[in-house]
């Protein structure tokens, strides 16, 4: 009898053990991505997947980060080459995630490569804005809440003001976050100054491209009567080697509750651009102090251009 409730005990504290195992590595944090290179293998291999972390539909905020944070990628980039750093930055920091795919037409696979997942954000901003609408909305019926924050790179940092502006989105967002947002568009390094060039980037990329050049009628309606509504907080993460939107300065926004982080101001050290401010320890960083201040902001280091890393 001794030896059978001995062998009970023990099988009885293995499996205690296993569980505390088991709730020890469900706890691990999740890998971070610091690299665009990386990233576009993880594209390729794992076409239209969501990046770690995010999409987990039972998540519910806590107290210490009561709103969900919504990820909106760039111009020809897609959720999953977007996000691997800092979806699960943003997961690891104990916030619910998500992110999704807009302004995808047929045919466009990413960078050539059948199978890899489509690029997005080149059908008309309007209808990505009522995408982005149709999300946000899914978000705040999944996780109860109000109001979201949303985190864009490029496109993706625009695109959401015309959602606040015109389609009611000031009432379901707290904070908009913009690594390197075409919020003023671009001369596309002087080419889009060119007659006749934006008309053939529009026919070769898509709407969204020439929507996004300088004086644009698109751009000309959004920023009428200013760059902001009432009501949110905004925040611009920018690199001067932005060499997609330029100026890079035309990223920046003027009004009430607006930072402008210009990366270089702080950090000499920092050369990401355009394509590789969402891989930028220090710009990721920004963006957690932004939603929450007691985030400490990352030392300045080097940081490479077209990688991150």
């Amino acid at each position: 009898m001794r030896a059978v409730v001995t062998l009970c005990t023990t099988a009885v504290i293995a499996a205690l053990a296993l569980t505390g195992l088991a709730a020890t590595a469900s706890a691990r944090p999740l890998p971070v991505t610091y690299s665009l290179g990386a990233a576009t293998a993880v594209a390729i291999d794992r076409p239209d997947s969501s990046p770690p972390g995010a999409n987990d539909w039972n998540c519910r905020p806590t107290a210490a980060h009561p709103r969900p944070v919504v990820l909106s990628h760039g111009t020809l980039f897609n959720m999953t080459i977007d996000w691997q750093a800092l979806s699960p930055l943003l997961r690891n920091a104990g916030y619910c995630v998500y992110a999704f795919n807009f302004g995808q037409q047929p045919g466009s696979d990413y960078l050539g490569f059948p199978g890899a997942g489509k690029v997005g954000g080149t059908g008309p901003i309007e209808r990505s804005a009522a995408q982005l609408a149709r999300f946000v909305d899914r978000v705040k019926a999944s996780t109860g809440v109000a109001k979201v924050d949303i985190v864009g790179h490029s496109q993706g940092g625009m695109m959401p003001r015309y959602y606040l502006k015109n389609l009611g989105g000031a009432a379901s967002v707290d904070q908009l976050i913009g690594l390197a947002p075409s919020n003023h568009g671009t001369t596309v390094l002087g080419l889009g100054l060119i007659p006749g060039v934006p008309e053939t980037l529009r026919l070769g990329l898509g709407t969204a491209i020439r929507q996004q050049i300088v004086g644009s009628d698109f751009l000309r309606r959004l920023n009428a009567g200013g760059d902001t509504v009432p009501g949110v907080r905004y925040t611009v993460i920018e690199t001067r080697y932005d060499e997609v939107v330029t100026p890079y300065t035309s990223a920046f926004l003027t009004g009430p509750d607006v930072t402008n982080i210009e990366l270089q101001r702080t950090c000499s050290q920092d050369y990401t651009d355009h394509l590789s401010i969402t891989y930028d320890r220090r710009a990721l960083s920004y963006v957690l102090h932004a939603l929450d201040p007691a985030s400490p902001i990352a030392p300045c280091s080097f940081s490479s251009p077209l990688s991150g890393a």
